[in-house]
């Protein structure tokens, strides 16, 4: 018998410190007009001093286990998704488990960039139908915003750092609030963004060629794969979810690029209003920015529940990854 499950809880955080476009003529050349019609970006929340990933981790993980209602040391299992960690290791997940106290809880990272809050929310989906775990927590959080050249017009303007997190858990009803969960690579296309790892070869050995830790995206590339391939691998998942397009009441598209949600937009045939976009205040948050994005339009009362809801994101590896989701009232 297949196990339902429930999402109990979501919640988010991001840093206090807001860098607009204006903040950015100061150190590169550009303008706040160059950047919105290209983007649709006016603002980025970013970190400051030695606050990290962790630390906005923390905070978005605490909420979400607040709204699901459920005891802390109940929790079995924490995934991060994280491409800029405080730390390689100890794990990000770790690092949350010892600030919140989950100390019944296994813990390790994953590493899908944009598509890693569902890509932990498939492996979260699999771990509890396997029975090894009854409660997860997702916290999908980033500091992107340390891994940028700001030198560089063409990426730096696009990040923002963030986090979010999700509670799942063995639902009490039988209703199953995660109807389909897709997901996709293709490795081929992994140069299309990049971010090498800085490091040097022992001193008795030929040297390496060292790479600094930045960002490196083609967005052109990027912005083709998107609008040609997301859209049938969406319609893939919702097939698989038993519901119709049109039965679906909001798109929730992973905040990378107002040009490519107004395209999944207007080939998904969703009304602008159905479509949850929050790019112009946080920029891109990463696997971040899905999270982000629900909880903000749930608590402006753009976005209504009970809901049904596509949650889809896309980045580096390339990666992508689809859920069709329930989403009930109290989980923001």
């Amino acid at each position: 018998m297949s196990i339902p499950i429930r999402i109990a809880g979501i919640g988010f955080e991001v840093p206090e410190t807001v860098i607009t476009n204006d903040d950015l003529t100061k150190i590169i050349d550009t303008s706040d007009e160059w950047i919105k019609t290209r983007t649709g970006i006016e603002r980025r929340h970013v970190l400051s001093g030695n606050e990290s990933a962790v630390d906005i981790g923390i905070r978005a993980a605490e909420k979400a286990i607040k709204k699901s209602k459920i005891d802390v040391k109940e929790i079995d299992l924490i995934i991060a998704a994280a491409s800029v960690e405080a730390h390689a290791y100890p794990s990000t997940a770790c690092e949350v488990q010892a600030a919140i106290g989950a100390v019944n809880a296994a813990c390790f990272d994953i590493t899908a960039a944009c598509s890693g809050l569902i890509y932990g929310l498939g492996i979260a989906r699999a771990f509890i139908k396997s029975q090894f775990a009854k409660n997860v927590l997702i916290v999908a959080t980033d500091a992107i915003s340390r891994s940028l050249d700001w030198t560089d017009r063409t990426t730096c303007v696009l990040f923002g750092d963030g986090a979010g997190a999700m509670v799942l858990t063995i639902s009490d009803d039988e209703q199953d609030d995660i109807l389909a969960v897709d997901l996709k690579a293709e490795g081929h296309l992994g140069h299309f963004i990049t971010m090498p790892i800085a490091g040097k070869n022992c001193p008795l050995v030929e040297p390496n060629d060292e790479e600094k830790m930045f960002v490196k995206m083609d967005g052109k590339e990027v912005y083709k794969y998107v609008v040609t391939k997301l859209p049938g691998y969406i319609e893939e998942c919702v097939s698989k979810s038993g519901l119709k397009m049109n039965e679906i009441d909001y798109l929730v598209p992973h905040q990378a690029n107002m040009r490519i949600i107004e395209a999944l937009e207007k080939r998904l045939e969703f009304s602008p209003e159905n479509v949850i976009s929050n790019i112009k205040d946080y920029a891109n948050t990463s696997a971040a920015s899905i999270p982000i994005a629900l909880v903000e339009a749930v608590e402006s009362g753009k976005m209504k529940l009970p809901c049904s809801a596509i949650l889809t994101g896309f980045g580096a590896g390339m990666t992508v990854g689809t859920a069709v989701v329930k989403l009930r009232e109290g989980i923001v």
